[in-house]
């Protein structure tokens, strides 16, 4: 018989930091090192720019065009595609971990479960960002642009100095817009007002937007990290049956064994639980130790006792 998480309760969070942490380690490091061939991943960009062209939908030249022309919103879409997603998810999860602990486990599953699938994407297909493509295709990086207004450099979001450390051909899919949905589905499903709902709705199409119009992912990337919280959302629960199967299957194994019924010790004397009294030695059915006692002579004693007194009683 299978056995469904408790998912009311909540985790402590001495052991929650812990696994956040490692999963958010494993990955940037993968992340960093899923570089692939740099020729291979503008190859894999510009297939998916001709895509686009081609359904039309390539929304990223519109939306960049206008945030290099208007510093008033191009400078405000670089610092929120810089930072966002570093405060915005973390500080749901822990509004969900103190003020929703019955969806806590669930949604942190879906979270982690959504982002290590989108690092096998940046593994399996290293992508290059439309800021990256040749001038030709017509994409201007805001975020070099507007690198005076902010503590980013010319190489990446990262703090100036530090662009070597982030793999800048990791587009596909968009983990931006894949956290700011899960936010946005938080929001909608758990927040409280109207207002926790326009901002569940607003929050994840205002990163589309400005991941797209900073020329740092294309539209199918917003896609597929929509997809990929998809894929998440529905391993989360299996994923929660499979850890609560082996860490009870772990608990049974590891359950001390009850101590086997041993002899009452003589009084002032103690014996470990579990320790044999009998020195290794065995007695026959029937055979008795010197002095001991059967039922019956206990039984006969019982009954003389009990007729003296009535005896005594009656004189």
């Amino acid at each position: 018989m299978s056995h469904t998480p408790a998912l009311g309760k909540r985790p402590r969070w001495w052991t929650e930091l812990p696994l956040i942490a490692v999963v958010y380690v494993l990955y940037s490091a993968g992340r960093l090192l899923a570089r692939g061939e740099v020729s291979d991943a503008v190859d894999h960009g510009l297939s998916i720019l001709h895509i686009e062209k081609v359904l039309r939908i390539n929304l990223e030249h519109p939306l960049n065009r206008f945030f290099t022309h208007h510093a008033l919103f191009g400078i405000p879409a670089d610092f929120a595609y810089a930072s966002l997603h570093y405060l915005v998810t973390p500080a749901i999860l822990i509004w969900v971990f103190k003020c929703r602990p019955a969806n806590y486990s669930f949604l942190r599953a879906w979270l982690m479960i959504a982002t290590l699938i989108g690092l096998v994407g940046f593994t399996l297909l290293p992508t290059s960002p439309p800021r990256l493509l040749e001038a030709s295709q017509g994409f201007i990086d805001t975020m070099a642009q507007y690198g005076s207004y902010g503590w980013w450099g010319a190489d990446a979001s990262a703090p100036r100095g530090l662009g070597g450390l982030t793999n800048q051909y990791a587009a596909m899919p968009s983990l931006h817009v894949g956290w700011a949905l899960w936010c946005g589905v938080v929001l909608w499903r758990h927040g409280r007002g109207r207002w926790a709902r326009i901002a569940g709705v607003a929050y994840p199409l205002g990163i589309a937007i400005v991941v797209m119009g900073t020329a740092n992912h294309y539209l199918l990337d917003a896609v597929a990290g929509a997809a990929v919280m998809g894929v998440g959302l529905l391993l989360a629960r299996p994923a929660l049956r499979l850890t609560e199967r082996i860490r009870s299957r772990f608990a049974r194994t590891a359950r001390p064994v009850a101590p086997t019924a041993s002899h009452t010790a003589p009084p002032g004397e103690t014996r470990p639980a579990g320790a044999v009294v009998s020195g290794g030695c065995e007695t026959s059915a029937g055979e008795r130790f010197p002095r001991q006692a059967t039922r019956g002579d206990a039984a006969d004693s019982r009954g003389d006792a009990r007729a003296d007194s009535a005896a005594t009683a009656a004189r």
